[in-house]
């Protein structure tokens, strides 16, 4: 009952991050500046990166500076351009279905890297989480775009192998160091890409420090290590599926606040959504029992 307990409260912890990204668009679209996608994203991620890196006073040593270049660089410097090269070429929608194709491909990178074969259970909740997103937020009129397509499933490529290195490399360092080393390094490659692309920032509101602060410190800071945190407790397949929350929080903060519709498809779609989420979490958790039952785990 005990360890029960323990890894409901890790899962609802854990949550809070894909529940704190479903916040990012209104954010993105009420509080800050317009036409600099990459440049925000370089914004979110740097300076709580760089803050938290130089007042911890600790850099990474040894194979630990290729290891952060390459999870730094997967997790947030790529995934980030990624996204935002989706979001530029297809309607949300699409560029939200395509990448709600993560837990799928996260539970390959984890039979390939981790050794961990998923349980037949888990495919099907991967598939149904497709589906769900599908009906929450792809419209009748969303059209395609291969290059956007691309860049949608190579950003969720890219975040989902970087989830499973993080389970594969365990960190010599606390929580929050490992976070801030990751936050610096993908914001500092980001960077330059954003400025060349796109220039710096012709003004800065009051409006736009509050919108920066709360995504810099919630949104990203807290966000990604209550993820990474999650990563280190469980599974990586069982984390991937909550990600999924990510855009139920952003349709029903939309239908809330900017009185956004939603349909009974779109209803059908967050419970199909739920279902998935609960349904991964139990079949990562009789797998589990299942490994430990063929060979006893520590």
């Amino acid at each position: 009952m005990a360890k029960s307990t323990s890894r409901l409260f890790d899962v609802c912890l854990t949550a809070l991050a894909p529940i704190s990204w479903g916040t990012t668009y209104i954010v993105a679209t009420e509080f800050l500046p317009a036409g600099h996608p990459l440049l925000v994203a370089v914004m979110r991620a740097l300076p709580i990166g760089l803050l938290l890196t130089i007042g911890l006073r600790k850099l990474p040593q040894g194979i630990w500076w290729i290891r952060m270049l390459i999870l730094g660089g997967l997790n947030i410097g790529i995934f980030q351009a990624l996204l935002f090269v989706a979001a530029y070429r297809l309607p949300g929608g699409v560029a939200a279905t395509t990448g709600a194709i993560q837990p799928l491909l996260v539970m390959l990178f984890s039979w390939s890297i981790l050794n961990d074969k998923p349980a037949k259970l888990s495919f099907v909740a991967a598939i149904a989480g497709f589906i769900g997103v599908g009906l929450l937020v792809l419209g009748p009129g969303a059209q395609l775009d291969t290059i956007g397509i691309i860049a949608a499933l190579a950003g969720a490529g890219a975040m989902g192998l970087g989830t499973v290195l993080v389970k594969r490399w365990h960190p010599p360092v606390s929580l929050i160091v490992f976070t801030a080393w990751q936050l610096a390094i993908g914001g500092l490659m980001l960077l330059p890409i954003a400025l060349i692309t796109e220039g710096p920032f012709t003004e800065i509101t009051r409006t736009n420090l509050w919108g920066f602060i709360y995504l810099g410190l919630i949104g990203t800071g807290l966000a990604y290590a209550l993820w990474f945190r999650g990563i280190d407790k469980l599974n990586p397949s069982a984390v991937s599926y909550l990600g999924l929350l990510s855009p139920v929080v952003a349709t029903l903060i939309g239908y809330v606040f900017l009185q956004e519709t939603l349909s009974v498809v779109q209803l059908v779609g967050v419970v199909t959504v739920l279902a998935s989420v609960l349904v991964g979490q139990q079949a990562n958790v009789s797998g589990q029992r299942e490994s430990c039952h063929q060979s006893p785990c520590k």
